[in-house]
């Protein structure tokens, strides 16, 4: 299922959606580390997780499926925000210095495509942050969240995924330890669920963080996309049927 844009705006206005914002946040930016003059593209739905960037980098753009929708971004200055096919995105090779793919690669019907295209865009030794729904994660089994849509992950199968198609794994992280509830409870003893959450180890997460760098060479080429001819009807005017 993709996502709606109207409905990832409502999450992450409830209290439980600024919660788990301010939770992945944290090891988006660790993750993500010095941004200062850098090319930064947020993908799928990441801008409440961009606002570091907005002084520091270069540049920074967020792209929006066309599937999904889109909202203007930032609220303040003109918008960053960019509505098209994440699989054909309008860049030009190796023009971006770091991705951050969010709500974005459990949502597309070729994920390694959109990896191949990922690869295109991303400048040498340069890094892609992708965070994803974990498999057998509570977050990915309830889908009264942007978490629990899509495909979701293990990670073994996000580090394969990677290593195919040219990108080297560097850091990872867990994160969303606390449970998919809007119980008064768990929004006010966020940080000691969260505490509680890691003793049982990264099972218990929510979503897999990772931080890998691009390769010189693509393990696997792009595919080859087939010329769509249309076809032109004849030109010549109908004649009149006689009775």
């Amino acid at each position: 299922m993709t996502a709606d844009v109207h409905r990832l705006i409502a999450f992450y206005r409830s209290p439980l959606g600024r919660i788990s914002r301010a939770l992945v946040r944290e090891q988006v930016v660790s993750l993500a580390e010095d941004v200062r003059g850098k090319r930064v593209l947020g993908l799928g739905f990441a801008t409440p997780y961009l606002r570091f960037t907005l002084d520091k980098a270069e540049r920074v753009l967020a792209f929006m499926p066309s599937r999904q929708g889109a909202s203007a971004w930032p609220r303040e200055g003109p918008s960053h925000t960019v509505l098209c096919d994440p699989l054909e995105m309008p860049l030009t090779d190796a023009s971006i210095d770091l991705t951050i793919a969010i709500h974005a690669i459990e949502h597309v019907a070729d994920a390694e495509e959109l990896m191949r295209e990922l690869w295109r865009i991303t400048a040498p030794n340069s890094d892609l942050i992708l965070v994803v729904p974990r498999r057998r994660s509570i977050w990915a089994q309830r889908d009264n969240t942007p978490f629990g849509q899509g495909n979701p992950y293990s990670g073994g199968q996000l580090d394969k995924l990677l290593r195919d198609h040219s990108f080297v794994p560097l850091a990872w992280r867990d994160g969303l330890f606390l449970l998919p509830f809007q119980s008064s409870l768990m929004l006010k003893s966020t940080r000691l669920f969260e505490r509680l959450g890691r003793l049982f180890g990264p099972a218990m997460s929510g979503v897999i963080c990772v931080r890998a760098r691009k390769q010189a060479f693509p393990a696997i080429p792009r595919r080859k996309r087939e010329e769509r001819f249309i076809r032109i009807p004849g030109m010549n005017a109908a004649t009149a049927r006689q009775s």
